[in-house]
């Protein structure tokens, strides 16, 4: 497959799926017409697969190689029937069961097509849980190939984040949490010598934590950014409020005319005499809003901090 040479993997402002060859942009499109979520999703896992390779130090070719198939990994879902694919609801085990193939028939696709067919362990093995609980072979360890094991604890991870629907990174150590339990030993492990593997990779899990905190951490950055911006917004409403407080004191009216073509100086497009009262509480409340969830974001990071693998 031909990369764009220009084209930097490890910048997610560009890993987009117009960086890919024809031949998986059409089979992502076929995706997104059945479920546009599962096109995000695949977006989403490459990205996150993505900053998990450049954590543990991943060579460059090996990381565009994993990327790839995490874009892929749930290319087998274009074969589940829509109303399984779509359904709100949680699945009973014999709809479960159908969409389990969807690994199986991803790796189909990937094989019966020459260039999809380097990244087929991305659909076929992400499944796969260390300890031989996965699907659809119920391998264990040393049979699941690392592309595998990484494009996994990214696919979980956001499956748990997009299921919850979270609109900031606020909640966001509920996944890990969960992530993390299921990296723990499992009392349903078949009897073996990795039955206490968990089914996650251990070193990758620890590296998405800080994949996580490296997300967040930019989140305050850009929340402190917006609101040193609304303050200075706010301290222009003042004294915008103040001198329609001087314009209202004055008596006559052509001094107030005056005094209006003064303030409109202070005004911006979508500001008005009349509105600004509005466009200041907005203001502040969005201002008190995300001075707010800045908190909330710090007191994250330290519960994830605290999570150990």
């Amino acid at each position: 497959m031909e990369i764009k040479k220009t084209f930097d993997f490890y910048n997610q402002t560009y890993l987009k799926t117009y960086n890919l060859d024809d031949e998986i942009r059409y089979q992502l499109r076929m995706l997104d017409s059945l479920d546009a979520f599962t096109r995000k999703h695949s977006e989403n896992v490459a990205i996150i697969t993505s900053n998990l390779c450049n954590k543990l130090h991943c060579s460059r070719g090996f990381t565009e190689y994993c990327i790839i198939c995490a874009y892929l990994h749930d290319i087998g879902k274009l074969y589940i029937p829509e109303k399984i694919l779509q359904k709100p609801s949680k699945l009973t085990d014999e709809e479960f069961e159908i969409m389990k193939q969807h690994t199986t028939l991803g790796y189909q696709i990937c094989m019966k097509n020459l260039k999809l067919r380097p990244y087929y362990a991305g659909p076929y093995y992400h499944h796969e849980a260390l300890d031989g609980t996965g699907y659809p072979q119920g391998l264990t360890k040393p049979k699941i190939p690392y592309e595998a094991q990484i494009i996994r604890v990214a696919d979980e991870y956001d499956a748990l984040v997009s299921k919850r629907q979270y609109k900031t990174h606020i909640g966001i150590s509920d996944a890990l949490k969960i992530i993390v339990e299921n990296t723990q030993p499992s009392p349903n492990a078949p009897k073996g010598q990795y039955r206490y593997a968990g089914k996650n990779n251990k070193a990758i899990v620890n590296k998405l934590m800080k994949v996580v905190i490296d997300d967040v951490e930019y989140e305050i950055s850009c929340t402190l950014n917006y609101v040193d911006f609304l303050k200075d917004e706010l301290k222009r409403y003042q004294k915008i409020k103040k001198y329609i407080n001087k314009r209202n004191s004055l008596k006559k009216e052509e001094d107030r005319r005056n005094y209006d073509e003064f303030i409109k100086m202070f005004l911006k497009s979508h500001e008005t005499i009349d509105n600004i009262d509005e466009v200041y509480q907005e203001a502040l409340d969005t201002y008190n809003s995300r001075k707010d969830n800045i908190k909330k974001l710090y007191d994250e990071i330290k519960i994830i901090k605290k999570l150990k693998v």
